[in-house]
């Protein structure tokens, strides 16, 4: 549980054993008769003392506001104000990490004033360790983006001024967004999160779907004029690989990126020929890897009759078939082309 701290001047103290200054404003001076004023129990407060009051009552107000997460107090606070008064933030600031100095914590305390017009606002982010607050300010970096105007950093807390900050409720939810990520315990880097598989369980499922052909089986494919629906050959090699490596003259040259694009009948930048679900898609990479997992996703999409070539374009080379050296892709077909562009 968390106490409060006060703190009592020596001054207060003292008047505490005094007796009751509540008599007349006045009083008779007996050696001349005259009426003399009695002199004030105590100075009349001043503005710094009422702003020193309140940002103690924000500060603790926020404290309790604030929520707990992995051990470490988190909070936002909005405070209107005039939108420049860092000062006054500073105030709370301080505050409230006086009252959480034994505690883990991290706060955003921003000032919110409304104006019909652009403003400038001011934004703390204080903890209690300068990790907490260097992820906060990354993430406060990356959500404000084109709008942090002026930042600096001091000990344990960053200072920003902003544009336009709590004029939408989105400026709110996002600080509440840093803070708790930012405040969450760092998770050990080599344990998966659940439900996540490795690219070795990926492609072992991807071609537990297909049913992968040779590259000779491939070429007999291409070649034999009884098979009913239409089949082509897809290169989906990069650019600098074709360059390097060479390539198969007759292919389809589209890259992995828009591969789905170009062979989604549904899809309005679809290639003329992908107007059928049943069209014979060989799909084939360097090594065969990509490819297995290309050739399942056009499945996903439909085309039950998509596959990939076991070995890639290696084993293509390595059994004799037909390759082309010279190729370049100035040289490339329309069709080929047409799958550059989304």
């Amino acid at each position: 549980m968390i106490g409060f701290r006060t703190a009592v001047s020596p001054s207060a103290s003292n008047h505490s054993h005094r007796s009751s200054t509540t008599g007349p404003a006045s009083v008779i001076d007996d050696a001349a008769g005259a009426l003399v004023p009695r002199a004030p129990s105590a100075a009349l407060r001043t503005i710094d003392d009422v702003r020193d009051q309140v940002s103690q009552e924000i500060a603790v107000s926020t404290i309790m506001r604030a929520k707990s997460l992995d051990g470490v107090r988190i909070g936002v606070r909005m405070v209107m104000s005039s939108g420049d008064d860092e000062d006054f933030l500073l105030q709370i600031a301080a505050k409230i990490k006086y009252q959480l100095t034994l505690h883990q914590h991290l706060f955003a305390v921003v000032t919110t004033a409304q104006s019909a017009t652009s403003a400038l606002n001011t934004l703390i982010i204080c903890g209690s360790s300068i990790e907490y607050v260097q992820r906060a300010v990354l993430l406060a970096s990356s959500k404000f983006i084109g709008r942090i105007v002026a930042a600096s950093n001091e000990d344990f807390q960053w200072i920003a001024t902003i544009r336009d900050l709590g004029v939408s409720p989105y400026d709110e939810d996002a600080l509440w967004d840093v803070v708790q990520k930012s405040a969450r315990s760092p998770i050990d880097p080599l344990a998966p999160p659940p439900g996540s598989r490795s690219i070795d369980e990926m492609l072992a499922e991807a071609r537990s779907k297909l049913q992968r052909i040779s590259a000779v089986q491939a070429f007999d494919e291409l070649r034999e004029s009884q098979v009913g629906a239409p089949t082509f050959l897809v290169d989906i090699r990069p650019a600098a690989q074709r360059e390097k490596e060479g390539a198969i003259h007759g292919s389809l040259i589209i890259e992995r990126n828009v591969l789905e694009w170009r062979f989604d009948p549904r899809c309005a930048s679809r290639l003329a020929i992908a107007d059928r679900y049943d069209i014979r898609v060989i799909v084939f990479c360097q090594e065969g890897y990509t490819s297995s997992l290309a050739a399942y996703s056009l499945q996903q999409l439909g085309l039950l009759n998509a596959t990939d070539i076991i070995g890639g374009y290696e084993a293509w080379k390595t059994d004799g078939l037909p390759i082309d050296l010279d190729r370049r892709t100035s040289n490339r077909s329309l069709v080929s082309l047409a799958g550059s562009v989304v």
